[in-house]
């Protein structure tokens, strides 16, 4: 038998396949359809310390080989994800990753701080492609004096592993990269939603309330193995890749380039079962090929 288990972070998953924060809620949605302890990882539903209604509607937008949204964060708040969402995850043989999203770098260290030594929570997935409300709507993840204080301040406060997640809207992710893991990023995910737009050209009007939205989707995955493959190349850390994936292939894709594991976010709005697809075709290719253990393909491109 084919060996799928990875670590990542010092996290022990059974195999590689994770799903992309959200993109799968809390996974009570898609546990209706499958059993959801037959994924590696669940990254939850990115969570802020108050409930947030999110932006107003529409806020998706079909494109070519794609989807935008400008959901806005839209969830319960932190308080009832640790009351009522990880006592659910808690019930699977799962990994939980915890995504959270900070408007100031209080928020992020007190959110940090209420998970720490939560039960079935693993790690914190820190998303600083958020506006930093503070600092004049500046994103977090576009500045790397700025993202590593994030990290920095986090890390004060949990021993929780940290994976931090990248935004692709910036010259040289790999600079965001190398700033965060020298402040102790234990892993780093990616890509984030590559900013985009669509006009209604009768209303010759936004189709998106808020103007912008994030794309993702297989139309932004050539540009998500580029970045996993710099970045590789840049840290020592290890790597969540992420961004178009929807089949076996795509992920082999991204392993080769250099994650040691992947995320689902989009694909799952098409296909819900594409997971469990995906870990499937790995098993079999894997098989196929005679690769005893799935970690020879990290990083094995030939390039």
């Amino acid at each position: 038998m084919t060996n799928l288990a990875v670590e990542v972070a010092g996290i022990k998953l059974k195999n590689p396949v994770l799903t992309a924060s959200g993109c799968y809620g809390f996974g009570q949605e898609y546990n209706r359809l499958y059993d959801i302890s037959r994924l590696g990882g669940i990254m939850t539903k990115g969570t802020t310390l108050e409930p947030r209604l999110g932006n107003p509607t529409p806020r998706l937008a079909e494109t070519p080989a794609g989807i935008l949204n400008s959901i806005g964060l839209q969830n319960p708040g932190i308080d009832r994800v640790i009351e009522e969402e990880i006592p659910w995850l808690r019930q699977f043989d799962v990994a939980i990753i915890a995504n959270i999203s900070g408007y100031s770098f209080d928020e992020f260290e007190e959110m940090a701080t209420r998970l720490d030594g939560v039960p079935g929570v693993d790690a914190l997935e820190i998303n600083i492609s958020c506006p930093n409300v503070k600092g004049g709507g500046m994103a977090f993840g576009t500045d790397p004096n700025t993202a590593a204080l994030v990290v920095k301040r986090v890390r004060a406060k949990t021993k929780l592993p940290l994976i931090v997640k990248l935004s692709p809207n910036v010259t040289d992710i790999t600079e965001i990269a190398r700033a965060v893991e020298s402040e102790g990023a234990d892993a780093v995910s990616l890509i984030n939603t590559i900013l985009g737009m669509a006009i209604d050209i009768k209303n010759r009007r936004p189709v998106l309330a808020n103007v912008l939205g994030g794309l993702s989707g297989p139309a932004v995955k050539p540009v998500a193995v580029r970045m996993v493959y710099q970045v590789s190349k840049a840290v020592k850390v290890p790597i969540i890749g992420m961004g178009g994936i929807t089949s076996f292939e795509d992920a082999i894709e991204f392993m080769l380039a250099g994650a040691s594991a992947v995320a689902i976010g989009a694909g799952n709005f098409v296909n819900p079962f594409t997971p469990l697809e995906v870990i499937t075709g790995l098993e079999e290719w894997l098989d196929k090929e005679g690769i005893k253990d799935i970690r020879e393909l990290v990083g094995a491109l030939k390039a």
